[in-house]
Protein backbone atom coordinates (compact mmCIF):
# COMPACT_ATOMS: atom_id res chain seq x y z
CA UNK A 1 0.00 0.00 0.00
CA UNK A 2 1.74 3.07 -0.94
CA UNK A 3 1.47 6.12 1.84
CA UNK A 4 0.18 3.50 4.47
CA UNK A 5 -2.18 4.40 7.03
CA UNK A 6 -5.17 3.05 5.32
CA UNK A 7 -5.64 6.28 2.81
CA UNK A 8 -6.65 3.94 -0.14
CA UNK A 9 -8.88 1.82 1.49
CA UNK A 10 -10.76 5.09 2.64
CA UNK A 11 -10.97 6.33 -0.54
CA UNK A 12 -12.45 3.08 -1.77
CA UNK A 13 -15.27 3.48 1.23
CA UNK A 14 -15.67 7.06 0.15
CA UNK A 15 -16.22 6.36 -3.27
CA UNK A 16 -18.65 3.37 -2.38
CA UNK A 17 -21.12 5.69 -0.41
CA UNK A 18 -20.63 8.70 -2.82
CA UNK A 19 -23.51 9.04 -5.72
CA UNK A 20 -22.68 9.53 -9.00
CA UNK A 21 -24.90 10.92 -11.66
CA UNK A 22 -25.04 9.81 -15.51
CA UNK A 23 -23.44 13.13 -16.10
CA UNK A 24 -20.58 12.95 -13.93
CA UNK A 25 -19.87 9.15 -15.88
CA UNK A 26 -20.66 10.70 -19.09
CA UNK A 27 -17.69 13.72 -18.78
CA UNK A 28 -15.85 10.91 -17.46
CA UNK A 29 -15.82 8.28 -20.46
CA UNK A 30 -15.43 11.36 -22.67
CA UNK A 31 -12.08 12.03 -20.63
CA UNK A 32 -11.01 8.36 -20.85
CA UNK A 33 -12.10 8.49 -24.83
CA UNK A 34 -10.14 12.04 -25.27
CA UNK A 35 -6.73 10.86 -23.57
CA UNK A 36 -6.47 7.98 -25.51
CA UNK A 37 -7.53 9.65 -29.17
CA UNK A 38 -10.69 7.10 -29.66
CA UNK A 39 -13.35 9.89 -30.10
CA UNK A 40 -12.91 8.83 -33.79
CA UNK A 41 -13.91 5.34 -32.80
CA UNK A 42 -17.06 6.17 -30.58
CA UNK A 43 -19.59 5.85 -33.54
CA UNK A 44 -23.18 5.34 -32.59
CA UNK A 45 -22.70 1.96 -34.31
CA UNK A 46 -19.72 0.98 -33.02
CA UNK A 47 -20.52 2.07 -29.49
CA UNK A 48 -23.84 -0.14 -30.21
CA UNK A 49 -21.98 -3.03 -31.52
CA UNK A 50 -19.87 -3.15 -28.47
CA UNK A 51 -22.72 -3.12 -25.69
CA UNK A 52 -23.93 -5.83 -27.77
CA UNK A 53 -21.25 -7.32 -27.10
CA UNK A 54 -21.01 -6.99 -23.55
CA UNK A 55 -24.62 -7.74 -23.38
CA UNK A 56 -23.53 -11.51 -24.77
CA UNK A 57 -20.54 -11.42 -21.98
CA UNK A 58 -23.34 -10.56 -19.21
CA UNK A 59 -25.50 -13.22 -20.65
CA UNK A 60 -22.42 -16.00 -20.10
CA UNK A 61 -22.81 -15.54 -16.60
CA UNK A 62 -26.39 -16.39 -16.31
CA UNK A 63 -26.03 -18.90 -18.96
CA UNK A 64 -26.08 -22.51 -17.22
CA UNK A 65 -27.23 -21.34 -13.99
CA UNK A 66 -31.18 -21.45 -14.60
CA UNK A 67 -32.97 -19.29 -12.29
CA UNK A 68 -31.21 -17.10 -9.75
CA UNK A 69 -32.76 -16.11 -6.66
CA UNK A 70 -32.68 -12.40 -6.26
CA UNK A 71 -29.88 -10.95 -4.23
CA UNK A 72 -27.31 -13.77 -5.74
CA UNK A 73 -27.53 -15.28 -2.08
CA UNK A 74 -25.23 -18.46 -3.48
CA UNK A 75 -23.26 -16.77 -5.62
CA UNK A 76 -19.39 -16.54 -4.67
CA UNK A 77 -17.71 -12.94 -4.55
CA UNK A 78 -16.14 -13.53 -7.72
CA UNK A 79 -18.92 -14.40 -9.54
CA UNK A 80 -20.63 -11.33 -8.02
CA UNK A 81 -17.08 -9.00 -8.35
CA UNK A 82 -17.12 -10.24 -12.03
CA UNK A 83 -21.12 -10.15 -12.73
CA UNK A 84 -20.92 -6.28 -11.30
CA UNK A 85 -18.00 -5.68 -13.63
CA UNK A 86 -20.24 -7.08 -16.75
CA UNK A 87 -23.12 -4.93 -15.63
CA UNK A 88 -20.53 -1.98 -15.60
CA UNK A 89 -19.49 -2.55 -19.32
CA UNK A 90 -23.24 -2.16 -20.46
CA UNK A 91 -23.92 0.81 -18.42
CA UNK A 92 -20.96 2.54 -19.73
CA UNK A 93 -21.68 1.53 -23.14
CA UNK A 94 -24.97 2.52 -23.24
CA UNK A 95 -24.19 6.11 -21.29
CA UNK A 96 -21.10 6.90 -23.67
CA UNK A 97 -23.52 6.13 -26.82
CA UNK A 98 -26.52 8.26 -25.58
CA UNK A 99 -23.88 10.82 -25.04
CA UNK A 100 -22.45 10.74 -28.96
CA UNK A 101 -26.18 10.73 -29.84
CA UNK A 102 -27.15 13.65 -28.33
CA UNK A 103 -29.83 12.06 -25.56
CA UNK A 104 -29.99 13.06 -22.11
CA UNK A 105 -30.28 9.61 -20.89
CA UNK A 106 -31.19 10.42 -17.17
CA UNK A 107 -34.48 12.64 -18.92
CA UNK A 108 -35.46 9.86 -21.63
CA UNK A 109 -35.10 7.53 -18.88
CA UNK A 110 -38.02 9.79 -16.51
CA UNK A 111 -40.27 10.52 -19.27
CA UNK A 112 -39.84 6.82 -20.04
CA UNK A 113 -41.10 5.85 -16.73
CA UNK A 114 -44.27 8.42 -16.33
CA UNK A 115 -45.39 7.15 -20.26
CA UNK A 116 -44.75 3.55 -18.06
CA UNK A 117 -47.14 4.58 -15.45
CA UNK A 118 -49.65 5.84 -17.84
CA UNK A 119 -49.75 2.88 -20.20
CA UNK A 120 -49.51 0.20 -17.40
CA UNK A 121 -51.24 1.47 -14.39
CA UNK A 122 -51.91 -0.17 -10.90
CA UNK A 123 -54.46 -2.59 -10.54
CA UNK A 124 -56.82 -1.61 -8.03
CA UNK A 125 -58.11 -3.97 -5.86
Amino acid sequence: MVGGGGGEEKAVEERSIMDISLKDLSKKLEEFAKARDWEKYHSPRNLLLAMVGEVGELSEIFQWRGEVDKGLPNWEESDREHLGEELSDVLLYLIRLADICGIDLGDAATKKIVKNAIKYPPKVT
